[in-house]
Order: C-alpha cells, then structure tokens, then sequence
C-alpha cells in the first residue's frame, strides 16, 4: 500500500499507467469501435486526416483506414510486449537463480552464455532469428526473449547472491527446506522489487524491437502493425507525412508511458522513501 502511495504522487508514472490502461482497452475494443478490417481498402487514398467523418484519422496509400490500423496495431504491440516480456523475465529468472543461488561452475557456465548473447547486437540477433524462422507473432517473441533475457538474468542473480546470505535464508537451511523452497519462498519474494521494475523496461525494448521487424518486413504478413505502416508509408513522407507521423507518434507515446511506469516503479520501491 506504502508503494501505491508513492507511485501515485508521481505525476508522470501516474499519467503513463492511465495512458497504459486507455490503449489497452482502446485495443481490445477496435472490434466494436471500427466498422473495418485495417486491410480493407474502402476509401480514398491518402486521404488526409479530418476530411472524413467516417475517416476521421486519414486513409493511407491503398485507401485502408489508418484510424483502424492505429487500433489493430495497439493490440499487436502490446500483445507482443506482453508476451515477450513473459518469456524474458521467465527464463532471465530461472538461468539467474539457478546462477545466483548455487553459484559455483554453474554460475560462471550460465553467466558465460549470458555473455556469449549479450556480445551480439540484440537486433541483428533478432532479424537473424525471425528470417531463418517463419515470420509470425511467435517467432518475435521467441527472438526478442532470446536476446532481452540476459540483462533479466544478471539482474536475478545479483539479488541472489545477496539474498542467499541473509539469516532467514540460513535459517531455512537449518530447518531443513529445500533449494527449491528456498529459491521460491524465501529469496524470489524479496526479489521481486527490481524485478518488476525491469519488466518495464524489457516491454519498452519489445516494443520497439517489434516495430523494427515490422518496418524490415519481418512481421507477421496477417497482422497489422505500427512498424508495418511506417514500412508502408516511408516513400510518402512528402506527400502523406501523416501516414508515418501517426504510427510512429504512437510507438513513441507507448514506450514512453511504460517508461514513465518503471521509473515509478523504481522510485516507488525505493527505500527510505516518505509515503
């Protein structure tokens, strides 16, 4: 309760969660708010923004909606940050516990492999991922948890080894409670703090990691997303600004709300902090 207090009284976390919270029902709703598919070509092309009240937000080159696209984009983006995100923090948890609490030639192995992934650039990593596997939403996330989990995994560990030390650690030892039991009773909970905040940070760098495989046409070809528009629009940028300047305005709101978030959170989790 201390930590909502905290993050509340933050203007800027507040309004990135409220902006959260907005587009993710805006996404689930696109369905019952549009009248068309995002791929239907039923309007002028290139119509500019505001010069149709079915049309409201413009029409890209083949006549498509973009408020449509917009919508159906949203619910791409935070799908794939969502899911990514999941599989990051998941196997970042489990390689850093495992590193963090056993410690030993376990932990330089995994911290090795860690290394090996983190040399790569993450994107190139990720193109070179999605191209050798059929592009689809599940290629991305397999991609970008395969390159975003080191960081994830350090992180673990780090709070592991110090964590391992503590007394009530210990003394769940003397009572004889298992590695297992310890790792996820006793240390895990008290881990969690950073964790969350990290999560942040993970779904803002899937955002964007996704938008570029989308504008490298890299994405799934059946799902409309902000990176696709961008693609699709990128030669127009003197005639129709509008259709890169609106998807790329909602990559970049996106991630700075859930930027805005983590940094609440962080301070939120802080200690020492007044309530």
């Amino acid at each position: 309760m201390a930590v909502f207090r905290r993050f509340v009284r933050q203007p800027s976390a507040l309004a990135g969660a409220v902006y959260l919270l907005l587009l993710t029902a805006l996404a689930l709703a696109a369905p019952w708010l549009v009248n068309s598919s995002p791929w239907e070509m039923n309007t002028q092309p290139m119509l500019a923004p505001f010069h149709d009240a079915s049309h409201w937000l413009g029409s890209d080159l083949l006549g498509r909606d973009l408020g449509s696209g917009l919508l159906y984009g949203a619910r791409v983006s935070l799908a794939v940050a969502t899911l990514s995100t999941l599989a990051t923090v998941l196997v970042g948890l489990i390689v850093g516990a495992i590193a963090g609490y056993f410690g030993g030639w376990l932990d330089g192995v995994l911290m090795r492999v860690a290394e090996f992934f983190q040399i790569v650039p993450q994107l190139v990593l990720a193109v070179i991922l999605v191209a050798v596997l059929e592009p689809s939403l599940g290629t991305i996330v397999l991609a970008i948890a395969s390159v975003a989990w080191p960081p994830v995994a350090r992180l673990v560990r780090s709070e592991f080894l110090t964590l391992r030390q503590r007394e009530f650690v210990q003394a769940a030892r003397v009572l004889g409670q298992s590695p297992l039991g310890i790792i996820t009773q006793q240390i895990l909970p008290n881990a969690l703090s950073p964790l969350l905040v990290v999560m942040t940070f993970v779904m803002a760098m899937s955002i964007l990691t996704e938008a570029a495989l989308a504008f490298l046409g890299l994405s799934d070809p059946e799902a409309m997303s902000w990176g696709y528009m961008i693609n699709a629009s990128r030669g127009l940028l003197r005639d129709a600004w509008w259709m890169s300047f609106l998807p790329g305005l909602a990559i970049v709101l996106c991630v700075l709300a859930v930027n805005r978030v983590g940094e609440g959170l962080r301070v939120a989790f802080e200690p020492g902090r007044p309530l």
